[in-house]
């Protein structure tokens, strides 16, 4: 008896995970919360109104207007409507206005629809690459579940349009429009991922039963092609040729000329390469002055993983200053939802004082939020405007964004350089506006981190 009480006391600590409340520990919770004027009313107030309206700091507003000393010449808003392809339009955006002064037009929009399509296709081939190449693993193994938890989806960052763009080209919006799909991607999606499931099964099964490499690659080609075909019912079939007729600035309307989409893009872009745009991270909860690389993060199997160098903030803004001031926009991705007022398109750490509404304080830094997954980067927008002091030093900055003109300052949202030091994440800068120790360091092979980070 003795022996087995031993064990027992010895294994507990590895049975009992936590404790339950007591009834005494719940008793002392109650005593101690304090039933004053304040809660009451606050009680009120919090379980009749939006807490956003009662955090919102009266005496912040009206601090921060939309004039910027450097500023991008960008022109017209795009809308992503009810999709999440913010990085696609954010990508593109950054190349409108080159178009414009190419064509020499008052407004230009790529079609965000062609590549879109092209990014389902290519993560799709991914994903069941992926199933062939891990099929002798278990199915609860932890990369196979992570695969096939998102088979597709509408998410992505600069990497994945520079692998997209190198392949298929761009094309303007007049070849392919949006579609009902494409603006509410929801149904689609959903059921891409079913098949894609199916799929994945039925490739692991033919591998299990002794299937060659070569039967593995027809049966996915054969099941592509049936992707292929949702994705045409939904979206529309991309084109391999097109023309192009547009009328310029002066009225004078230009003859319609063929195009492929690969022509297309290099008639607008010219000399510049997508590969030279060096993507820059700040995340505090790892070192600076290191190259990253995010395992298997791409939409294209011979594609570029996502990867960056993570940067001091301080070095991130010298190199956005450099570009905005040069009339290039950016690639930039930020967590949005935090501090938004998206009436006044605003974003700034003092907008909302949730401290005030709740007499709790919330305490963590931008580290342990990333840690503890409270931010992280949710919404990529183009970086365009930044207003300085009399010593060049950031005081506030501008997104172009794509919610449409009525969202924002018709489109646009200012935020404060305190804001971009908390909850801006990462930038593409042109690599002629980045150090040359930043490059070096772009340059040495990376470190290998997984996609299940807290950060990604």
């Amino acid at each position: 008896m003795k022996k087995w009480s031993l064990l027992f006391g010895l294994l507990m600590p590895f049975f009992v995970v936590g404790q339950s409340v007591s009834l005494e520990e719940l008793e002392t919770i109650r005593a101690g919360f304090e039933k004053s004027n304040y809660t009451k009313a606050m009680q009120n107030a919090l379980s009749s109104n939006p807490i956003t309206d009662l955090a919102w700091s009266r005496e912040n507003e009206g601090t921060t207007d939309h004039y910027f000393t450097y500023r991008v010449d960008v022109s017209g808003i795009t809308n992503q409507k009810k999709s999440g392809r913010c990085w696609l339009f954010t990508s593109l955006n950054i190349f409108r206005p080159m178009a414009r002064e190419h064509f020499n037009v008052k407004s230009f929009e790529f079609s965000e629809n062609y590549l879109y399509f092209w990014d389902l296709f290519e993560k799709s081939n991914l994903f069941l690459s992926n199933m062939i190449a891990t099929a002798d693993l278990e199915l609860d193994d932890q990369k196979v579940r992570w695969y096939f938890r998102s088979p597709v989806d509408d998410g992505g960052q600069w990497i994945n349009f520079v692998n997209l763009a190198n392949k298929y080209g761009m094309v303007p919006r007049e070849a392919m429009e949006e579609t009902y799909s494409s603006e509410n991607t929801s149904w689609m999606t959903r059921l891409l991922k079913r098949k894609l499931r199916e799929q994945g099964l039925e490739l692991r099964k033919l591998k299990e039963n002794g299937a060659s490499k070569k039967e593995l690659q027809a049966t996915k080609v054969e099941q592509l092609a049936v992707i292929y075909r949702m994705l045409v019912l939904n979206l529309g079939e991309p084109p391999v040729e097109f023309d192009y007729r547009y009328q310029d600035k002066t009225g004078n309307l230009v003859d319609a000329k063929t195009y492929t989409p690969q022509l297309f893009m290099k008639e607008v872009l010219g000399d510049i390469q997508l590969n030279d745009y060096v993507m820059l991270m700040n995340d505090p909860s790892r070192p600076y002055w290191k190259h990253y690389e995010i395992e298997n993060y791409r939409n294209v199997q011979e594609g570029e993983n996502w990867h960056y160098v993570n940067l001091p903030n301080e070095d991130i803004k010298s190199f956005c200053i450099e570009s905005i001031k040069n009339n290039e926009a950016m690639y930039a991705s930020c967590d949005v939802g935090k501090q938004l007022r998206r009436d006044y398109g605003v974003l700034d750490v003092d907008n909302f004082d949730f401290d005030a509404v709740y007499d709790v304080p919330f305490t963590m830094n931008k580290t342990e939020r990333i840690q503890s997954s409270d931010s992280g980067s949710s919404h990529g927008m183009s970086l365009i405007a930044v207003e300085v002091d009399e010593n060049e030093k950031p005081l506030k900055w501008q997104f172009e964004n794509s919610w449409g003109e009525k969202s924002g300052e018709k489109g646009y949202l200012t935020f404060t350089d305190k804001w971009f030091d908390e909850y801006m994440f990462r930038v593409v800068v042109h690599k002629k506006f980045v150090s040359q120790k930043v490059l070096d360091i772009y340059s040495k092979k990376a470190e290998m981190l997984p996609p299940w980070d807290p950060m990604f």
